[in-house]
């Protein structure tokens, strides 16, 4: 591989201080819609898409949180999910999951694995 595409494929998905603390935030990364949520040193990667109806979570853009800042809110019909584990806790999709991306934080990043 020529090292431009080394440097595409080994690319963080941003700064751990890029996101707040608590807080969330979306990206498009290698075509794919993603959203991050932090609490601490933890970050969890989900794709932005409610199992519902498969629509966007947020309705504003890097708004993925509740007001209490600690579950995941689908913007459209309220369904609230744990960050840890992507289960929606309440509303139409109780019981199903985000698809959830595994990332290590590491040296100030955030990679997906």
């Amino acid at each position: 591989m020529n090292d431009d595409l080394d440097d595409y494929l080994n690319a963080p998905l941003c700064r751990l201080d890029d996101l707040a603390d608590p807080g969330s935030k979306g990206f498009l990364y290698k075509g794919q819609t993603l959203l991050a949520v932090r609490q601490g040193h933890r970050v969890f990667v989900y794709e932005n898409r409610c199992p519902h109806r498969g629509i966007p979570l947020e309705w504003v853009p890097d708004q993925f949180l509740d007001s209490s800042n600690r579950l995941i809110q689908c913007a459209t019909h309220g369904a609230l999910f744990l960050p840890e584990t992507g289960e929606c806790v309440a509303g139409p999709c109780a019981g199903a999951y985000l698809k959830q991306r595994k990332c290590t934080v590491g040296n100030g990043q955030v990679w997906l694995d």
